[in-house]
């Protein structure tokens, strides 16, 4: 196929917190030497910021490293933290809260901000728009050029494919876009950092990258309960029931709103659970329940979340480009933040890069970027909490927390503990495993699956390809339903995959036009069949203000 191709110095592809960061400094370093640069960012989502879901609370040390004036510039950093509580919950109504000196000292949010990330990202784009660099939205990146061994570029995704793989009338053939370097920032999961992680062997002598799922929900509430600032954290039931472990947040933002999510670590091993199931009868608690009653539900999507740690962190580096931010897996599990981490992770690839333009150099491998990011804060800072998810998982909720409380409030424990089992490798047979009842959602404080989807303004392409790709069709009812009960009928929380019947029998249907994007299937799949790929361009998600 002849396709247009565009050349730049650097294309960058995805506009989260770690992208936009590259790219801003970048063109920072560039305007203070006087240099120009030809930078051009790929982005998936509608617009920047519509595929953007995080808890949030930042911290704002990498936003003071790129824009020291973010206030004076008006930055959406607008609530900043009041209180800081945490709970255990040891049933459907009780709950022990837990002293402010017993909590690890990575979970204390004092100096820290309540945002959305998405009206975050929005404002960088702004920036980086405002220092020259060519953003283009509803864009996203289809596939890797790779010559002899070296990323030259990326191709962005045809528009106009029929499911059929035929060319519409509005057919349009994606571009090549070429860059002396291309840095890959697309959040966890990248379909595209999942195949260069693959290709170089990038995660070689690591940890299997381990993942947890973020279902979140944005609601408007009874302004008499709102406390701007208050930021909740806890553990415990429901996952407790299922020896699941993970833990839920609920923060109160500006305007009378309040986000609440659960996040489920996808290590579970019982394919009975649903994490969008557990979420909404979590709401049922009395130590949510107070904050939600006599509300409304403004939003709702969900998100993987790479929480590994260093201990996964691949190599960052390989010929032609860098691996940064949620993509390579720099979220702080700890402390449940990623984005200043993130950012700090872009900002150092910006500088390295620059001073290889500006050496002349162009589509080899920017070693020193290792030796500069693991000289940072933000590797300082991983290196602190290396221990964190491996302990939970190992010891449990009790277990872990008293190591993590030794190791991070006491002295550091001199040991590096290791998850080495993939989190798809942890399904249990469905035989063995004790089923779960959810109730019914009441319409109030816990919904279904499909009027989720549609208070996430989710919407693809009508007519066109499947991006959900099954390697072997025949696994979901030859292997994953007799024996696990084809879990993607519930680790999945948009209702995209379906065991139905009809006259001739069983058949796996997938919904993909419900897809959030949040790549749980990529990841649990037991048999690890199902790759996501992107769908037509502004598919997806258009979140607002989460």
């Amino acid at each position: 196929m002849q396709r247009d191709v565009m050349e730049y110095d650097v294309v960058i592809v995805g506009a989260g917190p770690s992208g936009l960061s590259t790219a801003c400094r970048i063109m920072q370093l560039a305007q203070e030497a006087g240099q120009e640069l030809a930078v051009c960012l790929v982005e998936k989502g509608s617009e920047i910021g519509a595929h953007i879901l995080s808890g949030a609370v930042i911290e704002d040390r990498a936003m003071n490293e790129l824009f020291p004036d973010w206030k004076e510039m008006g930055a959406p950093l607008n609530t900043a933290v009041t209180g800081d509580e945490v709970y255990f919950l040891t049933s459907d109504e009780k709950s022990v809260k837990t002293p402010h000196w017993a909590i690890p000292k990575p979970m204390h949010n004092d100096g820290n901000y309540i945002v959305s990330l998405g009206n975050v990202c929005r404002w960088l784009g702004e920036q980086a728009e405002a220092l020259g660099v060519e953003i283009y939205p509803g864009f996203p990146a289809a596939s890797l050029i790779i010559e002899d061994d070296v990323v030259k570029g990326v191709v962005t995704g045809d528009m106009g494919v029929a499911e059929d793989g035929s060319e519409k009338d509005s057919f349009m053939p994606g571009m090549e876009l070429r860059a002396k370097y291309t840095v890959f920032a697309e959040g966890c999961r990248g379909h595209l950092g999942k195949e260069l992680i693959s290709r170089f062997n990038l995660d070689a002598g690591k940890d299997p990258q381990h993942y947890g799922i973020g279902i979140k929900e944005l609601w408007d509430i009874d302004p008499s309960k709102h406390q701007e600032g208050l930021v909740l954290h806890g553990a415990g039931w429901p996952l407790s029931e299922s020896n699941s472990t993970g833990g839920f947040f609920l923060y109160h933002t500006e305007n009378n709103q309040v986000v609440v999510g659960l996040i489920t670590d996808l290590s579970y091993s019982n394919p009975h659970v649903s994490p969008f199931d557990e979420f909404q009868r979590m709401k049922h608690h009395p130590v949510l329940k107070q904050h939600l009653e006599g509300g409304k539900r403004a939003s709702y999507g969900a998100r993987a979340i790479a929480k590994g740690g260093l201990n996964c962190l691949p190599k960052m580096t390989f010929p032609g480009g860098l691996i940064v931010g949620c993509d390579a897996g720099t979220l702080n599990f700890a402390k449940i933040k990623g984005t200043h981490t993130a950012m700090k992770s872009g900002i150092v690839a910006a500088e390295e890069m620059f001073k290889a333009l500006q050496a002349e150099r162009a589509n080899d491998e920017i070693t020193e970027f290792t030796e500069a990011f693991e000289a940072s804060w933000a590797w300082e800072e991983l290196h602190r909490s290396r221990n964190f998810g491996p302990a939970m998982h190992i010891f449990g909720n009790f277990g872990g927390a008293a190591f993590n409380f030794i190791d991070q409030n006491l002295f550091p424990i001199p040991v590096t503990l290791h998850d080495k089992t993939a989190d798809h490798e942890m399904l249990k047979p469905a035989a063995e495993c004790k089923k779960i009842d959810y109730p019914k959602p009441d319409g109030k404080l816990s919904f279904d699956k499909l009027g989720s989807v549609f208070v996430g303004n989710v919407n693809h392409a009508e007519d066109q390809p499947c991006h959900l790709k099954l390697t072997d069709a025949s696994i979901p009812l030859s292997q994953n339903l007799p024996k696990y009960n084809e879990p993607a009928q519930r680790y999945c929380p948009a209702g995209v995959y379906e065991v139905v019947e009809d006259e001739n029998g069983q058949r796996f249907q997938i919904n993909s036009q419900n897809c959030v994007h949040c790549k749980t299937c990529d990841i649990k799949d037991p048999a690890q069949n199902i790759t996501w790929v992107t769908p037509e361009g502004g598919g997806g998600p258009n979140y607002p203000n989460m």
